[in-house]
């Protein structure tokens, strides 16, 4: 992963695009062009390749949650699968910005915050700080309801646009789709997608737990290229996302 790349540097050397505003390309077919730019840099090889990187992780930290020693140590067992929704919540977000900036560890590191305290609606719908209430519940907690992830995304954008929040926070809603989406997934391997008020759905195929989860962050880039959220950072911030 590329991360970001500094759109300060003005000699034409530095950057095709820039170079062609030099020459008087106009600025709205110069930002068109930067757009697809970005776009088509989703798909670089590099991001390409920290996305099969995140596929193969799924597998082996599944795998290693199936062993004898991991199985029979419940507090074990629970944190490895707690850990294991973290760093898949941090590793997509990563391949959605990037990574070369210290913010941007920072950023990545809250990504998988959030992707792990969702499991602490266990505890709460248990009622008790027993482990052992909170994983033998008979349903499932409210988190875990698919339904609410477009309602909170949505509910956070409202939020920070009513408040005016710096623009530095406008992807926060797609880290919380991020992080509150790659969990979900994972669980529904074993107990399906909760659609409230539909119910839940079969559980989902291994196959394609792992697959979704690897395209989840170029689907994340496509829907942040589209409702024009890389823009905001680009132009606010002088910086271009290069995944």
């Amino acid at each position: 992963m590329q991360g970001f790349y500094s759109k300060l540097d003005s000699s034409p050397g530095a950057s095709p695009l820039l170079g062609a505003r030099a020459e008087g390309l106009p600025v709205s077919l110069a930002l068109e062009t930067e757009k697809a730019q970005a776009l088509l840099q989703t798909f670089s090889s590099a991001s390409l390749l920290a996305s099969a990187g995140l596929g193969v992780f799924c597998v082996a930290a599944d795998h290693a949650l199936q062993l004898w020693t991991v199985q029979h140590h419940l507090w074990l067992r629970a944190a490895l699968d707690n850990a294991t929704h973290g760093i898949v919540g941090l590793w997509a977000w990563a391949v959605v910005i990037g990574l070369r900036k210290r913010s941007d560890v920072y950023e990545v590191l809250l990504a998988g915050l959030l992707a792990s305290l969702i499991d602490l609606d266990h505890f709460y719908m248990a009622g008790s700080l027993s482990l052992k209430a909170a994983v033998s519940l008979p349903q499932r907690p409210p988190l875990h309801c698919s339904s609410l992830i477009p309602l909170l995304c949505l509910t956070l954008r409202l939020i920070m646009w009513i408040g005016r929040l710096k623009d530095a926070w406008c992807s926060l809603p797609w880290m919380l789709f991020v992080s509150m989406a790659t969990h979900h997934v994972r669980d529904a391997v074993r107990h399906g997608l909760w659609v409230y008020p539909f119910g839940n759905t079969a559980p989902v195929p291994y196959w394609l737990y792992v697959s979704t989860t690897a395209t989840l962050p170029h689907l994340c880039s496509v829907l942040m290229y589209l409702t024009g959220t890389r823009d905001v950072i680009s132009t606010k911030h002088g910086v271009a996302i290069d995944v």
